[in-house]
């Protein structure tokens, strides 16, 4: 029996003149049209259709899905395994990188194999402290923070070669991603610590969750005067809560979320706070439209990924 990878597998090809890769969301971002992303709550589970299942409400209506790399310090399948998943169904894909887990030789090749299965878009991310999670007796490694991994996969991209000089044959073709979180102290260096991304090589951003218009204005602000907006498309974070109780849960549980008392108030006061917080989803995604310099939103909806399609029609995103 003779085998070709051709059969199975698509040539790796060059992306179009002028993009970085052959990514749906870098097209849909460079042609000035408002992007949708969201991300995938992973499976404690090996079965693959526990991933469609959870990726089918979002794959029709986002541009792009992320698959998170263990979150919150806390273990779920692997981000490279979701993207595998999902790649092969031509779902268009965000890898979340997590310098957490992994030393840059783990790092290096993981990027390439991801590329390899078809990943076109990457998110670096420093990571939570393990601290943090379900396991807090895991060793954190830390050998990159998220600059120093944009700078790498950058490297690999633009330069052909591995971070020892070693020449890599056919480089990956990569749409590179980063965090944000422009609502937590010290709010005044937010602005400048994305201005390092991306001259780091960033060329996209996903904030945090933004419950906080005026803080997320002001930092905007920021970013248009340093002249950012115009080097990376930045997508505002936001997502529909569940209930106050679940809001205060996360305010003081959760790395970097900022929610405002008057969030929480407005959710205690309401008859359904379910609804109210997919309201106040609804409320935020049209405001973020009005902002120069937001280039789409990022939509977190854990364990509420039925909610995410209602939400975006009733926001005018569909």
């Amino acid at each position: 029996m003779t085998f070709s990878a051709s059969d199975t597998i698509k040539p790796y090809a060059a992306p179009p003149e002028g993009f970085s890769s052959g990514s749906e969301l870098e097209r849909v971002l460079r042609a000035g049209k408002f992007a949708v992303t969201s991300e995938l709550n992973p499976p404690d589970s090996v079965d693959h259709a526990d991933v469609f299942e959870a990726a089918a409400p979002l794959a029709e209506v986002t541009d792009a899905i992320n698959a998170t790399d263990a979150s919150g310090a806390n273990c779920h399948m692997s981000s490279i395994g979701i993207c595998a998943v999902l790649t092969r169904a031509r779902i268009e894909t965000v890898y979340q990188i997590s310098c957490r887990d992994r030393n840059r030789i783990a790092i290096q090749g993981d990027v390439l194999g991801a590329a390899a299965m078809g990943v076109r878009n990457v998110l670096c991310l420093t990571g939570d402290g393990v601290r943090a999670g379900d396991q807090p007796g895991a060793k954190p490694v830390f050998d990159f923070d998220a600059i120093s991994l944009i700078r790498t996969i950058r490297t690999m991209r633009d330069s052909g070669q591995f971070l020892s000089g070693r020449k890599i044959t056919k480089p990956p073709h990569l749409f590179i991603g980063a965090a944000e979180n422009p609502c937590v102290e010290p709010l005044d260096w937010r602005a400048q610590r994305l201005q390092k991304k991306v001259e780091a090589g960033a060329q996209f951003i996903q904030t945090n969750y933004v419950f906080d218009l005026p803080r997320f204005e002001r930092f905007m602000t920021r970013v248009r005067d340093l002249g950012l907006d115009e080097n990376v498309y930045i997508l505002a974070g936001i997502g529909p809560l569940a209930s106050a109780k679940a809001a205060r849960w996360m305010r003081n549980n959760v790395p970097g979320i900022h929610i405002p008392d008057d969030i929480i108030a407005r959710l205690e006061g309401a008859d359904n706070q379910g609804d109210e917080g997919r309201k106040i989803c609804v409320e935020f995604l049209q405001k973020f439209r009005e902002i120069k310099g937001v280039s789409g939103v990022h939509i977190m909806a854990y364990r509420r990924e039925h909610l995410v399609a209602e939400i975006l029609r009733e926001a005018g995103l569909t």
